[in-house]
């Protein structure tokens, strides 16, 4: 079986699969482009220019080894050729010059010959429109003047002016950015991210949702977006499309939803800033963050990332092994300078379906009492709803509108909380409620 498997290779592609030329990234690139494939592998291209001539060129792809050998090929391609001659490059060009690959992964040539031409095309667009001084890629710049993406500090080498710069260009094109934090996990701090952005997009704003749980991102299951693949162009990559949402999770880019992350800490901010960086959010009224629980990385990183945040929305359940641990959630804001919002308390109790007494399963008021002795807003109780469990469970939004239901009288708070702070000045929709599609 492995003969029959290697004899559908050419030579040439197995000795560029196992030995890939050009790997790895380039430092202080003239162009650079990412994309993703129909089969969902991504690649990668940087190169230099100097008198006109493509002088170096590198590349990465989490694909294939068909991926890989076109990449390694496409890049020994295009080195040293005038980069109009590099743009030209096609498909066809590198299936040649492999010896051809099977029917069904020829795609992975057109997309190292896509991903070249991109990197080539950021080259131009860096050429026409920026200052040798101030590098700006077209497509992700507020247009602020007085940007301070567009102005280096004392002592910044080009390489960390640069990441900054691309960084603080997608933020300031944000307007509000709001985290929901919780120093318990299980307490539905997800299910808050999500049905409050999902009240702000149908209050007519623009939001986006980042789901920045390295080690469980549960996002994509709650909106029915597991396995969808990423896609990418010249300037980054994009948001999937949930409802009207902009979605973006590390959950995503895994192969398998059963793989494990383990990762460092400097992986894990490496992975934030990315998701903040190359992520083409584009203009936003909002941007919601699901953070992990706990004070640890994940939620230190974002915060320190984003800088300038609206503020955080606590998330607990009554009982006391939870409320413990959401105290320090409310310090660990006081102490990097967060606004916290307020507090919402979930699990609060169980609606009994026969005769509607409401059981403190978990206790009762612990999420007031939390609020009072921190001196923060309390934004409300949420009881066991069934509906709201299965809806996450099927992938579908669940808000439950004017009809007086606990969780959209809860999203209704904190709609008015950031409406007191110059936030959104639309009026609450009478029901919220997005079926997926």
């Amino acid at each position: 079986m492995a003969n029959s498997i290697l004899g559908a290779f050419s030579p040439t592609v197995l000795d560029h699969a196992g030995h890939p030329r050009h790997v790895g990234p380039l430092e202080n690139a003239d162009g650079q482009a990412r994309l993703s494939g129909s089969c969902g592998d991504t690649m990668e291209f940087w190169l230099t220019v100097s008198d006109g001539r493509v002088d170096k060129v590198t590349f990465f792809t989490d694909g294939c080894g068909p991926s890989l050998a076109s990449g390694s090929m496409a890049a020994c391609l295009a080195e040293g050729k005038a980069i109009e001659e590099v743009m030209d490059l096609t498909q066809k060009d590198i299936l040649e010059a492999l010896g051809g690959l099977p029917p069904e992964v020829e795609h992975c040539a057109l997309l190292a010959a896509e991903s070249l031409k991109g990197a080539c095309e950021d080259y131009w667009k860096r050429q026409t429109k920026t200052t040798k001084s101030s590098p700006v890629a077209s497509g992700d710049t507020c247009g602020e003047t007085d940007c301070s993406a567009s102005k280096r500090k004392n002592g910044e080498s080009d390489e960390e002016f640069e990441d900054r710069r691309k960084l603080q260009s997608r933020l300031c094109r944000i307007r509000h950015k709001v985290i929901v934090l919780s120093g318990k996990g299980g307490v539905g701090k997800s299910t808050i991210a999500v049905n409050l952005a999902a009240a702000l997009r149908l209050s007519g704003k623009r939001v986006g949702l980042l789901d920045i749980d390295i080690h469980g991102p549960s996002v994509p299951t709650m909106l029915g977006l597991e396995g969808h693949p990423i896609r990418g162009n010249k300037d980054g990559l994009l948001p999937v499309e949930a409802g009207g949402l902009k979605v973006m999770s590390l959950g995503f880019l895994l192969r398998d939803q059963d793989d494990a992350v383990i990762w460092r800490g400097p992986m894990k901010m490496g992975a934030i800033k990315q998701l903040l960086k190359d992520v083409v959010w584009g203009d936003l009224d909002y941007l919601i963050i699901d953070s992990p629980p706990g004070t640890g990385d994940e939620p230190l990183s974002a915060c320190q990332l984003i800088g300038a945040l609206d503020g955080a929305v606590i998330v607990t359940t009554p009982q006391k092994v939870a409320a413990v641990d959401v105290r320090k959630s409310i310090t660990f804001c006081r102490q990097i300078h967060v606004p916290v919002l307020g507090v919402v308390e979930n699990m609060s109790g169980f609606a009994c379906p026969k005769c509607g007494e409401i059981i403190p399963m978990f206790g009762a008021g612990g999420g007031r009492m939390i609020a009072e002795d921190m001196g923060v807003p309390f934004l409300g109780s949420i009881p066991l709803d069934a509906g709201v469990v299965a809806s996450g469970d099927e992938g579908r939004i669940y808000v439950g509108g004017g009809d007086g239901s606990p969780l959209a009288d809860v999203m209704a708070s904190i709609i008015r909380l950031l409406d007191s702070r110059g936030g959104i000045k639309d009026s609450i929709p009478p029901r919220l409620a997005t079926e997926k599609e």
